[in-house]
């Protein structure tokens, strides 16, 4: 088994796509009218698979601001370009770019969408895999 995607309610599809594209994101496909409500499937140019589907549409699943969503992770390679990038669309990291091990090549800052869902976005150290493994967890 894998993860596939996961799933955000989106109050405005057009404002949410704004802000998934300046992260990088480009639309897959879609799929209208489903039980849930209108689909967009998202993915980042270096995924190889949609990681978000896009849940618009419906008035009784719109979004309450990420009721039940803690947050996901996006992997960045350089925190400083992306934040830089970011920055030219409006979105701003809640604090600035921290390290939780003190070290330049580990770093995370935290984004808000437009719907309250919290974005972590993550720089690996040069020869961390591209996800968490058990390695991780070894010294914790």
């Amino acid at each position: 088994m894998r993860t596939l995607h996961i799933g955000l309610r989106v109050a405005h599809l057009e404002r949410s796509l704004a802000f998934y594209a300046a992260l990088g994101y480009a639309v897959v496909g879609s799929v209208p009218a489903t039980s849930l409500g209108d689909l967009t499937m998202i993915k980042l140019p270096d995924d190889p698979f949609v990681t978000i589907e896009l849940v618009s549409g419906s008035s009784t699943n719109a979004s309450s601001g990420g009721d039940s969503l803690s947050h996901f992770v996006i992997k960045v390679n350089s925190m400083d370009t992306v934040v830089a990038e970011i920055a030219g669309a409006g979105i701003h990291p809640d604090h600035p770019p921290a390290s939780p091990d003190g070290s330049d090549e580990f770093r995370t800052a935290w984004i808000t969408d437009p719907d309250g869902n919290r974005i972590e976005l993550v720089q690996w150290p040069p020869d961390h895999p591209d996800g968490m493994t058990a390695a991780d967890f070894l010294n914790a």
